[in-house]
């Protein structure tokens, strides 16, 4: 089936290239031209993922990035302004699952948009194979049939991204992760494109183990990238 994208882009040049490379990529594409429009569009019909400028007339792309997280865990991909660090952290924690700062090649958007879409297709193909024992470290509890991560049989109540992040950590927590291993096989996207998105999901997924008083915590490994280890009493 034919995927959906929305795009929220008030840049009508850049709206229209992205809507066209979109397209000849072989999916159906919408776009609008500012937020209100697309969160409108998607109450009616929920789509398959969203690309999302931050700077727009009216509701600004954050504001419409966390309604759409309250309803939904739609892969979200948002444009940030050029070395616009706020931006960048806004949009990741507001709960986006990549960032792309302008200007941007579009073959490098069309890169994520692969990569996002192959990760939902393959943990919605996980769901009806036979499912294997439940990943255990420390109180952290990674059930993959049910897609969540527990602590004390609380779920931690993750997004996409950070339940495939912390999933990888469980199933990895005898090493020493890179960072680069990461953006492969979370993101799925190559080393050569430069991304900091790992850093910020990795802060958002500490706040909510250390919120649910979990013992295991994500240690960084200075110039190489994290491992999970079990806190001191």
């Amino acid at each position: 089936m034919q995927k959906l994208i929305y795009i929220a882009e008030d840049e009508e040049n850049i709206n229209k290239l992205i809507k066209s490379f979109l397209e000849d990529a072989g999916y159906e594409v919408k776009a609008f031209m500012n937020g209100d429009l697309l969160f409108d569009a998607f109450l009616e019909k929920a789509c398959d993922l969203v690309v999302l400028d931050i700077m727009m007339p009216g509701t600004d792309g954050i504001t419409i990035c966390s309604q759409l997280r309250e309803i939904s865990n739609v892969p979200i991909i948002v444009l940030t302004a050029k070395d616009s660090e706020m931006d960048y952290v806004r949009g990741i924690t507001m709960g986006s699952d990549d960032y792309l700062t302008k200007p941007f090649r579009p073959t490098v958007l069309m890169m994520r948009v692969k990569a996002l879409l192959r990760r939902v297709e393959m943990e919605r193909e996980s769901i009806v194979k036979p499912q294997g024992n439940n990943s255990i470290y420390g109180d952290l509890t990674y059930s993959d049939e049910k897609k969540m991560i527990c602590c004390h049989d609380k779920n931690l109540e993750l997004t996409m991204t950070e339940l495939h992040l912390l999933a990888y950590f469980i199933e990895n927590a005898t090493k020493a992760v890179s960072r680069d291993d990461l953006l492969s096989e979370v993101w799925g996207v190559h080393t050569e494109v430069e991304t900091r998105v790992t850093d910020e999901t990795v802060r958002r997924i500490r706040k909510k183990m250390l919120e649910s008083g979990s013992n295991v915590q994500i240690q960084t490994v200075w110039g190489f990238g994290y491992k999970l280890i079990l806190r001191k009493e």
